[in-house]
């Protein structure tokens, strides 16, 4: 599956930069791959659902790009999801990070947690990404990984129903920097840091 050209230029810089990624974290990101590899051999669909305190941010970014990557390097049957253990809304900074690394991105509906749709591959459906909590009605009840993406949820939600296999996977919240001259330089660095992670796990498959 093509990606669209502007996402097709970013995933080729974040391609460059797998060197960047300590080791530790290589081999958290095996470990998903190996998953994903798993379900492939028998013969089932590898669900992926990303989970933060809010799903605001980290756990939205990491699902698109996890899509996107699968799209990317060929891979069938990977379905991702995100949640929370509340629900917010899609954070309006992480949103425009996503555009500006190339996702397409508009919003289908308005309110306090509005329902965006995001375009990532040529002939793919749009993702529908907004904020819920992980257990959700549209995110997937049973035989799913859940990559747990701040430390907050990972401490705070013990148990997961359903879950067949469970990876901390954390990353630093941008958040911290709303309202401040860094702003825009952090959430790009965390948009590429999770991009650079789910391209390099799935270019193991």
């Amino acid at each position: 599956m093509t990606l669209t050209p502007s996402l097709a230029s970013c995933v080729q810089e974040l391609e460059q930069e797998f060197s960047q990624i300590p080791a530790a974290r290589q081999q958290l990101l095996k470990q998903l791959a190996h998953w994903v590899r798993q379900k492939q051999a028998q013969g089932r669909p590898a669900l992926l659902n990303f989970i933060c305190t809010h799903n605001s941010r980290r756990s939205h970014l990491a699902q698109l790009w996890a899509q996107a990557a699968a799209a990317y390097y060929g891979i069938k049957e990977v379905h991702c999801f995100s949640g929370g253990t509340e629900a917010t809304a899609f954070n309006p900074r992480a949103v425009k990070a996503m555009q500006a690394a190339g996702f397409q991105i508009t919003a289908g509906t308005a309110g306090e947690n509005p329902r965006y749709e995001v375009h990532y591959a040529e002939g793919a459906p749009p993702l529908q990404a907004w904020s819920k909590r992980f257990d959700d009605a549209d995110n997937p009840s049973a035989n799913f990984c859940a990559i747990m993406t701040c430390s907050d949820a990972d401490e705070n939600c013990p148990f997961v129903p359903g879950v067949e296999k469970r990876l901390a996977l954390t990353y630093d919240d941008p958040k911290a920097f709303d309202d401040t001259p860094q702003e825009a330089e952090k959430y790009r660095e965390r948009v590429r840091q999770i991009g650079r992670e789910m391209l390099y796990a799935f270019s193991r498959l």
